[in-house]
């Protein structure tokens, strides 16, 4: 079984947010094989994609500790290494099977994907208790959970320098995440300098403590700033995350007139290697 190790969100090595990438040549092996191959690869996701015929593919997603509906950025790893492959030419527009729906995928000098209808989950977030954990100060603005495909809890900030400094309980915030139904925590500073925000994940219930680009919590973000008026539709927007932990990732989204969202960026293929099983 080959796997690759692709960086996503990036266009250097070493950058971005890693994921396994295993491209099939037959039918899915067991949901088991494939968590012990997430586990044995140890990045926050890794892909498992099928070919179901021409710029139509399945891909799934596992953790090192459970399968997950979607991930953005294994998503942009899957769909750059077709295209680096030679079996997605540049400029087609792919159909992504998902547990999270059926998904379309542009692949060009970037791979933009499209999320799942953004809304607002309507459940109650004691945000005292949500800050206490993540240790900063009851924002301004209201805390939401946003889904575009996987509920996060959209967190503000003051400030940059109040993002640099969250330092979440990690048991306490799984025990939030398990209760609220949630991935974890995204939480933004909109700083106005040439990216719309800086970000910073979490999602230890999932074994991830800080993720260094999620492609599925920037788009609910873009939702969340568009449904406060801070952004506009029609327009592409970017992220900054991973500075905290030494990988810096430029997440790219696009908000089409209708609301819809795109979510994507670059790639960089750092690794493949065989599995002998």
């Amino acid at each position: 079984m080959q796997y690759y190790i692709v960086d996503a969100f990036t266009n250097k090595p070493f950058g971005g947010n890693p994921a396994g990438v295993v491209l099939l040549d037959k039918d899915f092996p067991t949901d088991s094989l494939m968590q012990q191959v997430a586990a044995e690869l140890r990045y926050s996701e890794t892909a498992f994609v099928q070919r179901n015929g021409a710029n139509e593919f399945t891909v799934r997603y596992f953790t090192p500790k459970s399968e997950v509906d979607l991930c953005g950025h294994a998503t942009i790893a899957s769909f750059g290494l077709l295209k680096q492959e030679g079996i997605v030419p540049r400029g087609s527009t792919c159909l992504n099977h998902t547990l999270a729906g059926d998904l379309t995928v542009r692949v060009g000098d970037n791979v933009m994907m499209e999320m799942a209808t953004p809304r607002v989950v309507e459940r109650e977030v004691d945000v005292e208790r949500l800050c206490h954990i993540m240790g900063c100060q009851v924002p301004d603005m209201p805390v939401e959970i946003v889904s575009t495909g996987l509920p996060d809890i959209i967190l503000p900030v003051s400030s940059l320098a109040e993002l640099e400094a969250l330092h979440p309980d990690m048991e306490a915030l799984t025990l939030l995440s398990r209760e609220l139904e949630v991935v974890g925590v995204h939480a933004f500073s909109a700083v106005g300098d040439q990216f719309t925000a800086h970000v910073r994940n979490f999602a230890p219930l999932y074994g991830v403590d800080e993720e260094s680009a999620t492609g599925t919590a920037n788009a609910a973000l873009t939702h969340y700033l568009q449904h406060r008026g801070m952004i506009v539709p029609g327009k592409d927007y970017t992220f900054m995350q991973g500075e905290k932990m030494g990988r810096p990732s430029v997440v790219e989204t696009s908000l089409t007139p209708d609301g819809q969202v795109y979510v994507g960026g670059r790639w960089y293929t750092v690794a493949k290697g065989e599995l002998l099983i």
